[in-house]
């Protein structure tokens, strides 16, 4: 869908619908950069409003966008609250193991029943993305 972020995107009436769209993303395979970047934003404002869920999935979906800066913007975005969370930290380590092309060293990682890898597979395409 197109949306004008500009707009609408910092109305809290209107908030709960981009917070969809950033699941919908997740399962449907798509990818909004400006409507998640907008999501990150709106934390910003409304750090009461914080959901960790969808920011994993917001960062795991710029993953998939890698060797574009993606991930690079949405980690600017984020609060304090959420660069202290564990699973936001090993997402970003994840995200650093990409960029450094150590991809046996990924894919180990991403295998571990330990990590994050069942938001992994919230991510429809995730693998597939991470192979190319």
């Amino acid at each position: 869908p197109c949306f004008k972020y500009f707009f609408f995107s910092y109305n809290p009436k209107h908030f709960p619908f981009l917070q969809k769209y950033v699941e919908e993303q997740a399962k449907e395979n798509t990818y909004d950069l400006d409507a998640n970047l907008a999501v990150l934003k709106f934390y910003q404002f409304n750090p009461h409003l914080l959901n960790m869920k969808v920011t994993y999935l917001i960062l795991l979906k710029a993953i998939t966008n890698l060797p574009f800066s993606d991930f690079v913007l949405c980690k600017y975005l984020l609060l304090p609250a959420q660069m202290r969370d564990d699973t936001v930290k090993e997402i970003i380590y994840i995200a650093d193991i990409l960029e450094q092309c150590d991809f046996v060293l990924f894919w180990q990682h991403v295998q571990n029943k330990h990590s994050c890898s069942e938001l992994f597979e919230k991510i429809t395409g995730f693998y597939v993305s991470c192979c190319c």
